[in-house]
């Protein structure tokens, strides 16, 4: 029995000759025709310890020669190969696991359905989990720890620890600027003019936020929001927004710098992934068919309309939400307590914000069965396929599920609900929700900062504590039979029982497990970039949610979950190009909150063309003077429907109302828009397009400027190819050399007499060197033996021994052997023959990997002689040349 056992199948104790039983039984025989050694230990449950064969190792090492391994630099230690190699036994067991079919073309995935077979694990190594559990996960960022977790749990986990360090350490370079702009924003929001204003409006009247019970409001009590909204909303959003998208490039390219690096070193710079899946499906099955790649329009169709559906829904689920917060300001307004009254859109926004966390949760585990319902319809040939045509619709879904309601108040709240006397209605009853008096750029960032909040917090301690939980309630549940006689016999029998069922009572994983850590970072990633410009803040938020993600995640997976199975991997996959995607929608989503949801815009229009800086005799005057006043529209309350007692209406001085204020550029006379709220449409247009442009631009530049692999890297790797080169040209020349064609021959001619000089004298054999040269049509071919009684070329006497010798002649016509050089008297007849030469096909010896003869030809027994003295037998043989 070995010593370490790769993988533990568990399963209830089925009942006798039960069809369960049959079908596990049947997998388990099918394993053992491909030389697993299955090992097999009763509890509550049955557990199957399962070996795979070193034969199976041995070919998937001679599949995958690894061509990075040639490279100057880069040798892998004696010590590296074998911890990669328990890696890539688990790796290669659970490929082989997975597809390994019974008679009823059911595989393992089926059977687990079926509740043939509970689960199945790779074990974890104790010594090692010891070392890693007194690592101080502070450094992270260490080299050494790195490659430890690429040896243990696969290169695919190192990289994501690899990236998510990396995250965290750019996003302290993205929340800095972000401390400085709201600290700008605290310093100077009481200098700031559009505050100042706002404070000191007690006599402007602003219209009821609803049609029944709602009072007129002084502009003054939002003094606070206005002045909170500064902190965010000032001079430096612009510069922030334009650093943040240049950020998100430079980030991503010093990522890829970053990846080539590692990569190197881990000898996967040049691995194939396509070529990794074809060697696993062979060892697996030799005779087995390699699936083929498919596509079917009738599939895809299907797919899309899926798809699509699926996203109206979630769409269809934000503007529920949206409802809901038009029918909860009415409820707060219409209150009877004043302080619901006076805040009722701030409670809406809050509780709103609440239930959209909510329906996230909900949505979340929704999309993630719909994602895979789509991906098994277009039945992907890998799992590297399955596993990206998955992580595009998850994200888009999820995508959806949590941006829907931001994007509808970044862009549509407050603009689409008509106006006083108008407004537009939900069900003809309750009217669109308008902006927060102090702008609608407030709403956007109270959504963003309870969202990010509540998800980062509960999902830390979801993904920690509730494992952590689990893993305790089991040890306590099995600690009383752990005691028992009979349980500490058996151990003290079997090591391989504590050890398995130690494993079997830690946190389950599955394919999703190290896929939802990169779903969540991705997600975070969208929120620090997409609405930055509305909450400068979030990469700060982030950056002390990673510092704490990144341990919990490095402990859940040594401590509380189950051995991870393996993954080889080069770069963090789709997920690369899904951060590029995020990257180009945060410039467009950027440039909308500032030219759309900000006040930047209008301010900067009434700055340039109608406030007091436009006279050139101004001094010491504010160029925002005024603003305020002239962004606000004038309406007459007598205009007003579903509205009793306006005569009695007073303002807190005691005069009469006779017309409000709301915000927007409109006549007072018919409503219509003014000639300002055009100027300032086509300068959010311009802008807009201006600050695409450039950010996209500026992107750009960086991508172009920042090369994606290190110059040092991709000249080690220039090198290691132009070696290769050489060395195959060499290795060409020596093997051109040793073909027919040219390739000097000995020709060992075995006789038994020889006449020399008249007489007859016994006479070694004679070696002589000649040129020979293929038949025409056949120039790969080679001499072999000649013999049955084929007549040599040479000349004869007339008792058949020579009178001559043979010497170095230029090659001959095709397939003849060359004419020796006559010397004395030609034999009766007075002709030299020449014999032909049998050909050999290449391949016929034993050659080495680049096709040179590594042994001799296999040699002959001495030629026999007729009467006379005639030759009936000569060899040719071809010495390899090194």
């Amino acid at each position: 029995m070995p010593n370490k056992w790769d993988f533990v199948l568990v399963c209830d104790d089925h009942e006798s000759f039960s069809k369960k039983r049959s079908k596990k039984e049947e997998f388990l025989e099918e394993l053992r025709k491909k030389g697993f050694i299955i090992k097999t230990i009763k509890d509550k449950k049955r557990f199957y310890g399962i070996c795979a064969p070193s034969a199976v190792i041995r070919k998937y090492k001679f599949l995958m020669s690894n061509p990075d391994c040639e490279l100057e630099g880069l040798r892998v230690q004696p010590e590296e190969q074998q911890q990669e190699m328990t890696c890539t036994r688990i790796r290669i067991v659970n490929f082989i696991l997975q597809s390994t079919e019974i008679s009823s073309k059911e595989n393992f995935q089926d059977l687990m359905k079926e509740k043939v077979f509970e689960t199945a694990f790779p074990l974890h190594e104790k010594e090692k989990l010891d070392t890693f559990l007194k690592i101080n996960w502070r450094s992270i960022r260490s080299k050494d720890l790195i490659e430890e977790l690429r040896m243990y749990f696969g290169e695919k986990v190192a990289l994501y620890f690899a990236w998510l360090h990396w995250y965290t350490h750019v996003l302290l370079v993205a929340a800095v600027p972000g401390i400085i702009l709201v600290i700008y924003g605290f310093i100077s929001f009481n200098s700031s003019r559009v505050s100042q204003e706002i404070c000191a409006a007690n006599t402007t009247i602003m219209c009821p936020l609803c049609d029944q019970k709602c009072p007129f409001w002084p502009l003054s009590d939002t003094c606070t929001y206005a002045k909170f909204t500064h902190l965010f909303d000032n001079e430096g959003t612009v510069l922030f927004a334009i650093f943040m998208a240049l950020w998100a490039t430079v980030y991503l390219e010093l990522w890829k710098r970053q990846r080539a690096k590692v990569v190197s070193e881990w000898n996967l710079y040049l691995w194939d992934e396509e070529k990794d899946d074809v060697a696993l499906e062979l060892i697996s099955n030799p005779d087995r068919e390699i699936r083929k790649y498919q596509h079917s329009y009738v599939r895809t169709t299907i797919v899309l309309i899926l798809f699509g559906l699926m996203i109206c829904i979630l769409i269809g689920i934000a503007q529920a939400i949206v409802v809901y917060r038009v029918m909860v300001t009415v409820l707060f307004a219409q209150s009877n307590s004043e302080f619901f009254r006076e805040r009722a859109t701030t409670m809406a926004v809050v509780t709103g914000a609440v239930l959209h966390y909510l329906s996230i949760v909900i949505m979340s585990k929704v999309n993630r069965h719909v994602a895979v319902f789509l991906c098994d319809l277009e039945k992907p040939r890998t799992w590297s396929e399955r596993e990206n045509n998955f992580t595009v619709k998850i994200f888009t879904l999820q995508f959806f599920t949590h941006f829907s309601s931001l994007f509808y108040i970044a862009f549509f709240l407050g603009r689409i609900n008509g106006r006083p006397g108008n407004y537009v209605r939900v069900a003809g009853k309750w009217r669109l929700e308008e902006c927060h008096p102090s702008g609608c750029l407030l709403d956007l960032f109270l959504q963003m900062a309870i969202i990010m909040t509540l998800k980062q917090t509960l999902n830390n301690l979801e993904e920690y504590l509730l494992p952590w939980m689990k893993y305790q309630c089991r040890k306590l549940c099995a600690k009383s039979r752990h005691h028992s006689k009979i349980h500490m016999e058996d151990c003290s029998q079997d090591e391989c029982k504590e050890d398995w069922l130690w494993n079997y009572q830690l946190d389950e994983v599955n394919m999703f497990s190290l896929f939802n850590e990169f779903l969540e970072m991705t997600i975070q990633y969208s929120f620090t970039t997409i609405f930055v410009a509305s909450f400068p803040l979030a990469p700060l938020l982030a950056f002390f949610n990673n510092v704490i993600e990144i341990r919990c995640d490095a402990i859940k997976m040594v401590k509380l979950q189950r051995r991870l199975v393996p993954r080889k991997a080069k770069d963090i996959g789709i997920w690369l190009q899904v951060l590029e995607a995020i990257g180009i929608l945060a410039v467009i989503a950027n440039g909308l909150v500032i030219s759309i949801t900000s006040d930047f815009i209008p301010m900067q229009v009434y700055k340039y063309t109608l406030g007091p800086c436009v006279q050139e005799n101004y001094t010491g005057i504010d160029c925002l003077t005024g603003y305020v006043h002239h962004s606000l529209s004038v309406f007459s309350i007598q205009d007003l429907k579903n509205r009793n007692d306006l005569s009695d209406l007073k303002d807190s001085m005691g005069n009469g109302i006779t017309h409000c204020r709301y915000r927007d550029y409109r006549n007072s006379d018919d409503y219509s828009y003014t000639v300002t709220f055009w100027h300032v449409f086509a300068a959010r247009l311009v802008f807009l397009i201006l600050f695409e442009h450039v950010a996209l631009c500026i992107k750009l530049i960086a991508a172009w400027f920042v090369p994606d692999v290190p110059r040092k890297i991709k000249n080690l790797h220039l090198k290691d190819k132009c070696n290769r080169l050489r060395k195959q040209l060499r290795l060409r020349g020596r093997s051109k050399r040793a073909r027919l064609i040219g390739a000097t021959c000995h020709i060992t001619v075995l006789h038994g007499r020889h006449l020399r000089g008249g007489s007859r004298s016994r006479a070694p054999p004679e070696i002589f060197r000649g040129r020979l040269s293929p038949p025409p049509g056949n120039e790969s071919s080679r001499p072999t033996a000649i013999g049955g009684g084929e007549d040599f070329s040479g000349r004869r006497s007339s008792r058949g021994g020579y009178r001559s010798r043979w010497n170095e002649a230029p090659a001959a016509t095709a397939g003849t052997l060359f004419r020796p050089r006559r010397r004395g008297p030609r034999s009766s007849g007075g002709s030299t023959r020449c014999g032909r030469l049998a050909f050999r096909r290449p391949g016929s010896g034993r050659r080495d990997r680049a096709g040179h003869v590594v042994s001799a030809w296999p040699s002959f027994p001495p030629p026999a002689r007729s009467g006379g003295g005639k030759l009936r037998q000569a060899l040719t043989t071809c010495p390899a040349r090194r």
